[in-house]
């Protein structure tokens, strides 16, 4: 069996898994709402920003193993 993280390592190591995380930075970690966002707005955008960190985690700790 291998390990997850490996596996993300394999997936985005690719050029279109590399775009797709591009896309997937630019439409949460560098996008910043306003001041008129609601609370409710404002923690799925932290939800989603997680998420995204998460796979950038797997994926660095699959290319150092």
């Amino acid at each position: 069996m291998t390990n997850i993280s490996t596996d993300y390592a394999r997936a985005f190591m690719t050029t279109h898994g590399a775009a797709v995380l591009r896309h997937l930075r630019a439409i949460t970690l560098e996008r910043t709402l306003g001041p008129n966002a609601s609370d409710g707005d404002l923690r799925w955008h932290a939800a989603q920003c997680a998420l995204v960190r998460q796979i950038e985690n797997h994926i660095t700790t699959g290319q150092s193993q």
